[in-house]
Protein backbone atom coordinates (compact mmCIF):
# COMPACT_ATOMS: atom_id res chain seq x y z
CA UNK A 1 0.00 0.00 0.00
CA UNK A 2 1.25 3.22 -0.68
CA UNK A 3 1.86 6.05 1.26
CA UNK A 4 0.85 9.49 1.26
CA UNK A 5 2.98 12.07 0.37
CA UNK A 6 2.89 15.31 2.34
CA UNK A 7 2.88 18.48 1.26
CA UNK A 8 4.66 21.68 2.17
CA UNK A 9 1.74 23.52 3.82
CA UNK A 10 0.83 19.95 6.51
CA UNK A 11 2.65 20.82 9.68
CA UNK A 12 5.69 19.41 10.90
CA UNK A 13 6.57 18.21 14.68
CA UNK A 14 8.49 20.55 15.97
CA UNK A 15 12.33 19.97 16.83
CA UNK A 16 15.05 21.51 18.75
CA UNK A 17 17.25 23.95 16.78
CA UNK A 18 19.96 22.39 14.20
CA UNK A 19 23.11 22.94 15.71
CA UNK A 20 25.06 23.73 11.93
CA UNK A 21 26.80 26.71 13.61
CA UNK A 22 26.95 30.48 12.33
CA UNK A 23 27.33 29.50 8.54
CA UNK A 24 23.66 27.45 8.01
CA UNK A 25 21.72 30.31 7.54
CA UNK A 26 24.32 31.65 4.69
CA UNK A 27 24.45 28.35 2.91
CA UNK A 28 20.59 28.03 3.25
CA UNK A 29 20.11 31.09 1.36
CA UNK A 30 22.55 30.29 -1.27
CA UNK A 31 21.21 26.60 -1.56
CA UNK A 32 17.53 28.17 -2.22
CA UNK A 33 18.93 30.90 -4.43
CA UNK A 34 20.47 27.99 -6.60
CA UNK A 35 17.40 26.07 -6.52
CA UNK A 36 15.54 29.25 -7.48
CA UNK A 37 17.58 29.51 -10.31
CA UNK A 38 17.54 25.79 -11.87
CA UNK A 39 13.50 25.36 -10.76
CA UNK A 40 12.18 28.63 -10.64
CA UNK A 41 10.96 30.37 -6.94
CA UNK A 42 7.38 29.21 -7.19
CA UNK A 43 8.50 25.49 -8.01
CA UNK A 44 10.83 25.28 -5.30
CA UNK A 45 9.47 23.96 -2.19
CA UNK A 46 10.85 24.30 1.49
CA UNK A 47 11.23 20.50 1.41
CA UNK A 48 13.71 20.83 -1.53
CA UNK A 49 15.34 23.62 -0.26
CA UNK A 50 15.59 21.58 3.33
CA UNK A 51 16.60 18.31 1.16
CA UNK A 52 19.75 20.55 -0.36
CA UNK A 53 20.88 21.44 2.93
CA UNK A 54 20.39 17.92 4.69
CA UNK A 55 18.48 18.94 7.38
CA UNK A 56 14.55 18.15 7.64
CA UNK A 57 11.44 20.86 6.81
CA UNK A 58 11.00 21.63 10.88
CA UNK A 59 15.13 22.04 11.40
CA UNK A 60 14.61 25.24 8.49
CA UNK A 61 11.86 26.67 10.29
CA UNK A 62 14.40 27.58 12.84
CA UNK A 63 15.68 29.98 10.42
CA UNK A 64 13.23 30.71 7.89
CA UNK A 65 8.86 30.22 8.15
CA UNK A 66 8.69 30.44 4.56
CA UNK A 67 9.83 31.26 0.91
CA UNK A 68 9.26 34.57 1.25
CA UNK A 69 11.46 34.99 4.38
CA UNK A 70 14.86 33.83 2.49
CA UNK A 71 14.13 36.13 -0.43
CA UNK A 72 13.67 38.87 2.10
CA UNK A 73 17.02 37.96 3.52
CA UNK A 74 18.78 37.81 1.06
CA UNK A 75 17.55 41.37 -0.17
CA UNK A 76 18.44 43.02 3.30
CA UNK A 77 21.62 41.22 3.78
CA UNK A 78 22.54 42.91 0.61
CA UNK A 79 21.48 46.26 1.78
CA UNK A 80 23.25 45.69 5.43
CA UNK A 81 26.34 45.22 3.60
CA UNK A 82 25.58 48.55 1.61
CA UNK A 83 24.82 50.17 4.87
CA UNK A 84 28.37 48.61 6.51
CA UNK A 85 30.18 50.59 3.18
CA UNK A 86 28.64 53.76 3.88
CA UNK A 87 29.21 53.79 7.64
CA UNK A 88 32.99 52.89 6.78
CA UNK A 89 33.54 55.60 4.36
CA UNK A 90 32.09 58.08 6.45
CA UNK A 91 35.06 57.72 9.01
CA UNK A 92 37.84 57.87 6.14
CA UNK A 93 39.52 60.46 5.14
CA UNK A 94 38.00 62.70 1.87
CA UNK A 95 40.42 61.65 -0.57
CA UNK A 96 40.77 59.73 -3.78
CA UNK A 97 41.96 56.61 -2.09
CA UNK A 98 39.24 56.64 -0.06
CA UNK A 99 36.65 56.91 -3.21
CA UNK A 100 39.33 54.19 -4.90
CA UNK A 101 38.21 51.67 -2.19
CA UNK A 102 34.59 52.25 -1.98
CA UNK A 103 34.26 51.63 -5.66
CA UNK A 104 36.10 48.02 -4.88
CA UNK A 105 33.95 47.21 -2.39
CA UNK A 106 30.68 48.60 -3.73
CA UNK A 107 31.78 46.68 -6.97
CA UNK A 108 32.26 43.17 -4.79
CA UNK A 109 28.82 43.84 -3.17
CA UNK A 110 27.24 44.27 -6.32
CA UNK A 111 29.37 41.28 -7.63
CA UNK A 112 27.98 38.88 -4.89
CA UNK A 113 24.39 40.01 -4.96
CA UNK A 114 23.49 39.31 -8.75
CA UNK A 115 22.04 36.22 -8.45
CA UNK A 116 19.88 37.73 -6.04
CA UNK A 117 18.47 40.47 -8.39
CA UNK A 118 18.34 38.04 -11.42
CA UNK A 119 16.43 36.17 -9.73
CA UNK A 120 14.15 38.84 -8.62
CA UNK A 121 13.64 39.95 -12.12
CA UNK A 122 12.73 36.24 -13.28
CA UNK A 123 10.09 36.00 -10.70
CA UNK A 124 8.56 39.47 -10.49
CA UNK A 125 5.25 38.12 -10.21
CA UNK A 126 5.79 35.44 -7.39
CA UNK A 127 7.83 37.63 -5.30
CA UNK A 128 6.11 40.97 -5.43
CA UNK A 129 4.00 40.64 -2.36
CA UNK A 130 7.57 41.05 -0.49
CA UNK A 131 7.36 45.01 -0.51
CA UNK A 132 5.91 47.36 -2.65
CA UNK A 133 8.01 48.47 -5.43
CA UNK A 134 7.74 51.93 -4.78
CA UNK A 135 9.40 51.02 -1.08
CA UNK A 136 11.77 49.03 -2.41
CA UNK A 137 12.85 51.56 -4.87
CA UNK A 138 12.99 54.67 -1.87
CA UNK A 139 15.35 51.96 0.20
CA UNK A 140 17.57 51.97 -3.30
CA UNK A 141 17.22 55.58 -3.72
CA UNK A 142 18.55 56.69 -0.49
CA UNK A 143 21.69 54.62 -0.29
CA UNK A 144 22.25 56.02 -3.64
CA UNK A 145 21.91 59.53 -2.51
CA UNK A 146 24.62 58.66 0.34
CA UNK A 147 26.68 56.92 -1.81
CA UNK A 148 26.98 59.79 -4.19
CA UNK A 149 27.40 61.84 -1.32
CA UNK A 150 30.43 60.00 -0.19
CA UNK A 151 32.20 60.26 -4.09
CA UNK A 152 31.54 64.05 -4.18
CA UNK A 153 31.06 66.29 -1.40
CA UNK A 154 28.80 68.43 0.31
CA UNK A 155 29.54 71.50 -2.69
CA UNK A 156 29.47 69.01 -5.35
CA UNK A 157 27.86 70.26 -8.67
CA UNK A 158 25.16 68.40 -10.63
CA UNK A 159 27.47 67.34 -12.99
CA UNK A 160 29.73 65.66 -10.78
CA UNK A 161 26.69 64.18 -8.33
CA UNK A 162 25.86 62.33 -12.13
CA UNK A 163 29.40 61.56 -12.86
CA UNK A 164 29.45 59.68 -9.28
CA UNK A 165 25.78 58.75 -9.68
CA UNK A 166 26.83 56.95 -13.50
CA UNK A 167 29.76 55.34 -11.54
CA UNK A 168 27.75 53.84 -9.69
CA UNK A 169 25.06 52.50 -12.45
CA UNK A 170 28.36 51.17 -14.47
CA UNK A 171 28.74 48.78 -11.82
CA UNK A 172 25.10 47.81 -11.97
CA UNK A 173 24.99 47.62 -15.17
CA UNK A 174 28.10 45.60 -15.10
CA UNK A 175 27.14 42.93 -13.03
CA UNK A 176 23.46 42.12 -13.40
CA UNK A 177 23.62 43.06 -17.58
CA UNK A 178 26.98 41.60 -18.51
CA UNK A 179 27.39 38.90 -16.37
CA UNK A 180 25.88 35.94 -18.35
CA UNK A 181 27.51 37.47 -21.69
CA UNK A 182 31.08 37.44 -19.91
CA UNK A 183 33.24 34.48 -20.90
CA UNK A 184 35.89 35.38 -18.31
CA UNK A 185 34.26 36.83 -15.10
CA UNK A 186 37.56 37.92 -13.77
CA UNK A 187 38.21 40.40 -17.01
CA UNK A 188 34.63 41.53 -16.49
CA UNK A 189 35.09 42.66 -13.17
CA UNK A 190 38.61 44.51 -14.32
CA UNK A 191 36.43 46.23 -17.08
CA UNK A 192 33.95 47.52 -14.62
CA UNK A 193 36.05 48.64 -12.54
CA UNK A 194 38.13 50.58 -15.13
CA UNK A 195 35.36 52.47 -15.80
CA UNK A 196 33.60 52.92 -12.89
CA UNK A 197 37.08 54.22 -11.64
CA UNK A 198 37.78 56.86 -14.45
CA UNK A 199 33.98 57.89 -13.96
CA UNK A 200 34.55 58.88 -10.05
CA UNK A 201 38.55 60.63 -11.20
CA UNK A 202 36.78 62.91 -12.92
CA UNK A 203 35.10 63.91 -9.97
CA UNK A 204 36.90 66.71 -8.19
CA UNK A 205 37.62 65.65 -4.26
CA UNK A 206 35.45 66.83 -1.89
Amino acid sequence: MAIPQRDDSEPEVAEPAPRHGPDTRSRLCQLALELFAEHGYEATSLREIAERLGVTKAALYYYFKSKEDIVRSLVEDYFAAIDELIAWAKDMPRDRETRAELVRRYLDIVANGSEVFKMLQQNQAAVSSLAAAKERGELFRERMDALVDLLTGPDATLADQLRAASCLMAISVGCLHFRDRAVDQEALHDAVLEVALGLVDAVPVG
